[in-house]
């Protein structure tokens, strides 16, 4: 992008009004350039032919439309796309599009590594760069080359949608926005290891589904994996929970990693029956993928079975996820993006 230069990505149509009006234009002509934004997509202001080349200019002078391609893509044999997306810092954030028969999802990152440095993810590993403004995340979906066949969008990339709150909810209400995308929040999944206070803000803030990533039910335990435990602990997050409703439109569903003689027994579902009595919820069943240097396991596909049959038999409605693009280390929990950019710079070093 270039410099000095607002992107206007990520502008609400107040924003956008304010800014016509600024330049002299007409209130109108902030819902005109919303339009060829968020239903249009354009790449460059000079598309938006509706605009005088007078008021173009004017625009140009101080904003850009702030699209940014990808500049890498890996494709999987199972039809997974992960794409690298530079950033306006010059960072880089992987994105995953999923598509699935009727289906096609994208997994986007709401940051650039992570703070949360839970044991089993490849993204704490990388360290915390920094997280996304809200024109970053939302070029994930903008500048998508399927952006046209997208009908969900997931926040289960790179970092922790609660750790960067206000971005996300401003990516999330653009999404949602009559003058935006105008997506149902139904189309939306946010998911949280559940951070103090922000939890409680984005659910009295936003209507978009909330999948809590849970992966043991026992605290102690859950702290060894996950040092967010020890900020707001799994018990504290399902208190909080349930004084929502998530019986009608919104969903909850809860995000489990299942590990070899870690919490796969039946002690380990005894305890997620009696935590989430009552609740109105669904679990997800994930396979652990093998990240360097660290000793967990992954269970058959059986002992996953039994797991999920013994929850769904005891009220709590659990499926399997299919695990996808694995072999471009693009499944859950694979995403990094310290590699690439090594070998980003090596290249650059190369050229100079």
């Amino acid at each position: 992008m270039a410099e000095n230069k607002t992107p206007l990505v990520a502008m609400t149509l107040d924003e956008l009004k304010n800014a016509a009006k600024e330049l002299g234009m007409p209130a109108f002509t902030g819902a005109q350039v919303a339009k060829w934004l968020y239903e249009k997509g354009v790449r460059d202001i000079d598309e938006m032919t509706n605009l005088s080349k007078a008021n173009r200019e004017k625009l140009k002078a101080r904003y850009e439309v702030g699209g940014m391609d990808p500049i890498d893509c890996q494709k999987s044999v199972d039809g997974t796309i992960k794409y690298l997306f530079p950033t306006a810092s010059g960072k880089f954030v992987e994105t995953v599009y999923i598509p699935d028969k009727d289906r096609a999802t994208l997994c986007v990152s709401s940051q650039v590594g992570c703070k949360m440095n839970c044991l089993f993810c490849q993204t704490g590993k990388q360290g915390f760069e920094g997280s996304l403004p809200a024109g970053d995340i939302l070029n994930q979906i903008y500048s998508l080359p399927e952006v046209d066949k997208l009908t969900n969008i997931v926040f289960m990339g790179q970092g922790e949608p609660m750790d960067n709150l206000d971005n996300v909810l401003r990516a999330t209400d653009i999404l949602t926005a009559d003058y935006g995308w105008a997506w149902s929040p139904k189309r939306i999944t946010v998911s949280s290891v559940g951070v103090k206070n922000k939890l409680k803000r984005f659910l009295e803030e936003s209507e978009c589904h909330v999948a809590i990533s849970m992966h043991d039910p026992i605290p102690a335990e859950r702290a060894e994996l996950m040092p967010a435990e020890r900020g707001m602990g799994i018990e504290q997050v399902v208190e909080l929970l349930r004084n929502y409703d998530f019986s009608h439109q919104r969903r909850l569903s809860f995000e489990y990693i299942v590990f070899k003689g870690l919490n796969d027994s039946m002690q380990h579902a005894k305890a997620i029956i009696r935590l989430v009595k009552g609740l109105d919820c669904r679990f997800n069943l994930i396979r652990f993928h093998q990240i360097p240097d660290i000793p967990l396991q992954g269970v058959s596909d059986e002992k996953m079975e039994q797991f999920r049959d013994y929850l769904t038999q005891h009220g709590v409605f659990t499926t399997i996820r299919a695990s996808r693009g694995q072999d471009i280390y693009a499944a859950c929990g694979l995403l990094s993006t310290s590699k690439k950019i090594g070998e980003i710079r090596q290249h650059e070093n190369e050229q100079a």
